[in-house]
């Protein structure tokens, strides 16, 4: 059924990653002399309060919007609970993964200087969040498979 609990961690976890469009992993850096804010779209440097895009994340494009699908398609799956579980964990290993390219990327950018707490943005934990998000929905999918599975039990 759709109106579960889980549906609702679901929904949240995608909406919490396709947030991190919304929000930087690292603003307000100063690289060679350039004040940038790295997204996970790319790196964009601020000129007299205008952005401009100076290098582009392709590839991590990709993998933010194919990750933010999966709990969407993961909730449309409620009739195979085995099956929706076994995806909110790959989705889980996907998302460790991707949060450690996303890591590397900021590293990359930001090259030697040291990222302070002040410089990090909101972008870097809204993937721990979602993680957090969907350990909430396979607890609550396994609550619903043993409830049917002591229901049949009293038929």
């Amino acid at each position: 059924m759709l109106q579960r609990i889980q549906s609702i961690y679901l929904l949240f976890a995608s909406l919490v990653l396709f947030g991190l469009f919304l929000f930087p992993l690292a603003h307000n850096i100063y690289v060679d002399g350039k004040l940038v804010n790295v997204t996970v779209t790319g790196v964009y440097e601020t000129v007299n309060g205008q952005d401009s895009h100076i290098q582009v994340f392709t590839g991590l494009t990709i993998i933010t919007v194919i990750a933010a699908l999966i709990p969407l398609i993961v909730i449309f799956m409620y009739k195979n609970r085995k099956q929706q579980i076994a995806l909110c964990y790959s989705a889980i290993l996907v998302l460790i993964g991707y949060s450690f390219w996303m890591a590397q990327t900021v590293k990359k950018v930001v090259g030697n200087i040291t990222l302070e707490y002040r410089n990090m943005g909101i972008g870097l934990f809204l993937t721990s969040l979602s993680i957090i998000l969907i350990i909430f929905a396979v607890k609550s999918i396994q609550r619903d498979e043993k409830l049917v599975k002591s229901a049949d039990r009293l038929r």
